[in-house]
């Protein structure tokens, strides 16, 4: 542990072992503390630390006033061949997630595609890491949540749209396409990333409480976020929320809330689609899509390279594995008071 430039650095293993410990503080097992540690962390190694331990004060409350069970393990209904209903059972996000996807991808073979329907889950975080699960067991992933109601429609005010994030995970011969994205101009954990480290937001980020553009993270957080690309953005988000609302019986937009507060019940809901390639014939394409991939990626002008999704989230992660990363002083003190704390026998404090 050290400090850089008025941060605190961690490496992954150090701020997996904290997480859990406090997870295991409050009760879970520690086969499920670990798992939901080591998706918070795999957000900061990532470089989004919106999704990452700067969740974890949120989490514990949640867990604190009954509103998260984290003994619990999900119920799964197949309605049909490809068809899973989930009950989350107010279980942690990615352990629900993981055990849905495991069970998804038992049962793909008949019908070569399955969609997974949750409810009753916490928060998923980072979607980028369950894709790439299902990428690499063979098969192409897709994932869409739903949350609360944070952006404006476009050309309307308010903040009646979920940033209704959307990750795809296609792979390839040694590589992979992951997209992680959010509808959203911005994440709202990076509204409050931002707060937290006294940072201006860029330009298009968000709108005021008038329905103005802002800079100012803090008059975002009691306006909206802007949808990304204008029209395009908001129809697309919009869009994703039905069909999550639809599919899961879950709530749309200013109906949806329990992922940012310690008061609710979850109303969210999440889609997990995959799909065999095999069952359509085309095992040859993975090699195929592997060389168009590298033709993009030297596509650059004057000799540069071009990114595809997901190579520069693997490239920081590389990086932060093997020289740590950098947490605000408010993840900072909550993590050594969790460790001057710890009480891993597994009850609260």
């Amino acid at each position: 542990m050290g400090a850089i430039e008025g941060l605190h650095r961690l490496t992954a293993d150090e701020a997996i072992a904290l997480t859990a410990d406090a997870l295991i503080g409050y009760g879970s097992p520690p086969s499920g503390a670990r798992l939901q540690a080591a998706h918070l962390v795999e957000a900061e190694l990532r470089g989004h630390p919106s999704h990452g331990l700067r969740r974890l004060s949120v989490l514990l409350a949640r867990i604190h006033a009954g509103l998260i069970d984290t003994q619990t393990e999900p119920t799964f209904d197949w309605t049909g061949s490809g068809a899973l209903r989930v009950d989350g059972c107010r279980g942690l996000g990615p352990v629900v997630a993981y055990a849905t996807i495991d069970e998804m991808l038992s049962k793909i073979a008949p019908s070569g595609v399955v969609v997974g329907a949750l409810r009753g889950t916490h928060h998923l975080g980072m979607l980028a890491p369950y894709v790439e699960r299902i990428a690499q067991r063979g098969y192409i992933g897709i994932v869409i949540s739903s949350t609360e109601g944070l952006v404006h429609p476009w050309g309307g005010s308010g903040a009646l749209v979920g940033t209704n994030p959307l990750a795809i995970g296609v792979p390839a011969d040694g590589d992979c396409v992951t997209l992680d994205m959010s509808t959203a101009s911005v994440s709202a954990g990076k509204i409050l990333d931002h707060l937290e480290r006294g940072m201006s937001l860029p330009e298009g980020w968000a709108v005021d409480a008038a329905g103005r553009p802002t800079q100012d993270p803090g008059e975002a957080i009691v306006g909206a976020i802007s949808p990304f690309g204008g029209a395009k953005g908001y129809a697309l988000g919009l869009a994703l929320g039905a069909v999550v609302g639809v599919l899961t019986g879950t709530e749309f937009g200013p109906g949806v809330v329990g992922t940012l507060d310690s008061q609710h019940e979850t109303t969210k809901g999440d889609v997990i689609i995959a799909v065999d390639i095999e069952a359509f014939g085309q095992n040859a394409r993975s090699r195929a899509l592997s060389l168009y991939l590298q033709d993009v990626r030297e596509s650059g002008i004057d000799g540069g390279s071009v990114s595809i999704p997901g190579d520069r989230s693997r490239a920081h992660r590389a990086r932060s594995l093997e020289e740590g990363f950098d947490v605000t002083d408010e993840v900072w003190q909550l993590l050594m008071a969790i460790r001057d704390t710890a009480d891993v026998s597994g009850t609260r404090p």
